[in-house]
């Protein structure tokens, strides 16, 4: 059988357990064993058991766990109301109002959290019912929280830069650099968007009345200083090259829990649901790893990756063009998949073409996540739509419009990191030479 048809047969197979209701793991995993035992003459146990030993002990995934608990423990915590009573004084007089509190909020949540569920749902649970109650246009509320929900994808510590980081075997330190000044550009557009939008319509966000001075502004900013510090903490000990990311994240997890203690918030109960939901979360993304590693091993038997690769490049496409239909792949799978799942089914045959196309790979884990965030406010597998509909109590439609401006402006940053890709890739450049 011919490497196209095999391909084909595959993903055929992949889609067909995926439908049924299987775990993407096992469906993972069962994929690639009949790849290797039907298609080859390799010795699929010998495989299975090295591949999945080699895709485990990876030292790089030790920051995975660590991180994933810090944002489960600063979900059981007060961090939501200290942001929103520390932002709101600072961005009231702009124009949208406390509709910025949703994007600088998410972004300084992603910041600690990693995670974009996290960060919908920790930001949302105080900013809805409080933009409700002043009145602000509820679609503008809840599609600016979807949109910026995303951020957590991007925005160091990232859990999905460290899984791209294993995949494409990149530095994670510079991988979490590079997001730092793309999620800042998607946050100016975003705010840009909101003040543009409720300039042209001020019935969109009902104007403040309550002004504060500048003394009760910087005492309201307090509630912000043990938030900073944690960030300062993470990504400054990574930047200036002190900590490793697993160091940085011990620290983090040391520093969330410090903040659960003195927010009040800190139980046994508390402490054992952050844990098990970290032990939880982190299982589930290492067994996608292990069975991404085995279907690639399988793809790299049958030889499929390198011909579908040819195939590709015999279409002799731009550089941009390339990047153009795999966002466009990316969008579509998730429609249907997680942002993980989605980054290791096509790891395989993507970072080989990727490569071969004179791409940078550290910039391509960038602009990956960018798309990936994408993908989590399209319907029907959109994590962040699901976070707001049990929050807002609207149904997925009503959540899926009101995200899409929000989605049409992503679309705008991944086109100008594209010509410009020096945004992505300065800090760390400049991380290196600080080092050096």
């Amino acid at each position: 059988m011919g490497a196209g048809a095999l391909s084909i047969l595959l993903f055929v197979t992949l889609l067909g357990l995926l439908a049924s209701g299987i775990w993407v793991a096992p469906a993972l995993l069962a994929v690639g064993f009949i790849g290797i035992e039907f298609f080859t003459s390799a010795p699929v146990g010998s495989l299975l058991a090295s591949t999945v030993w080699d895709a485990s002990w990876n030292w790089a995934l030790t920051a995975l766990p660590l991180f994933v608990w810090m944002g489960e423990i600063l979900f059981r915590t007060r961090l939501s109301s200290d942001m929103f009573s520390g932002l709101a004084p600072w961005l009231v007089r702009l124009p949208g109002g406390l509709l910025h509190v949703n994007i600088i909020g998410c972004g300084v949540m992603a910041a600690v959290a990693g995670s974009s569920a996290v960060t919908c749902a920790t930001v949302g649970r105080m900013s809805i019912p409080e933009l409700r109650k002043r009145g602000y246009d509820e679609s503008l509320s809840i599609g600016t929280l979807a949109g910026s929900g995303t951020l957590g994808l991007l925005i160091p510590p990232s859990i999905m830069l460290i899984v791209y980081g294993v995949l494409a075997q990149q530095s994670i330190s510079r991988l979490f650099i590079a997001g730092v000044l793309p999620g800042i550009l998607i946050i100016g557009i975003f705010m840009a968007y909101v003040a543009i939008r409720t300039l042209l319509n001020p019935s969109l966000a009902p104007v403040e009345k309550n002004r504060l001075t500048l003394i009760e502004k910087l005492k309201a900013s307090r509630h912000l200083i043990p938030v900073i510090g944690l960030i300062f903490s993470v990504i400054g000990s990574i930047y200036g090259g002190y900590a490793t990311p697993t160091e940085a994240a011990t620290v983090g997890v040391i520093g969330a829990l410090l903040l659960a203690w003195i927010s009040k918030s800190l139980s046994w109960n508390s402490f054992m649901e952050s844990l098990m939901g970290g032990v939880r979360t982190s299982c589930m993304i290492t067994f996608i790893l292990v069975g991404a590693a085995f279907l690639s091993t399988a793809m790299g038997f049958t030889g499929a990756p390198k011909i579908l690769a040819g195939y590709v490049e015999s279409f002799d496409l731009t550089p941009t063009m390339l990047l153009v239909i795999l966002a466009i792949l990316y969008i579509f799978l998730g429609c249907f998949l997680d942002g993980v799942s989605m980054m290791v089914l096509t790891a395989a045959v993507v970072l080989p073409m990727v490569q071969n196309a004179g791409i940078d790979l550290l910039w391509f884990g960038v602009f990956t996540v960018i798309v990936v965030e994408m993908a989590q406010i399209t319907p029907p597998v959109g994590f962040n739509l699901f976070v707001l509909q049990g929050m807002a109590g609207k149904d997925m439609g009503y959540i899926a419009r009101s995200a899409f401006p929000l989605f049409l402006l992503m679309i705008f940053a991944v086109i100008f990191i594209i010509i410009f890709p020096e945004i992505a890739l300065w800090l760390p450049e400049q991380m290196i030479q600080k080092i050096n």
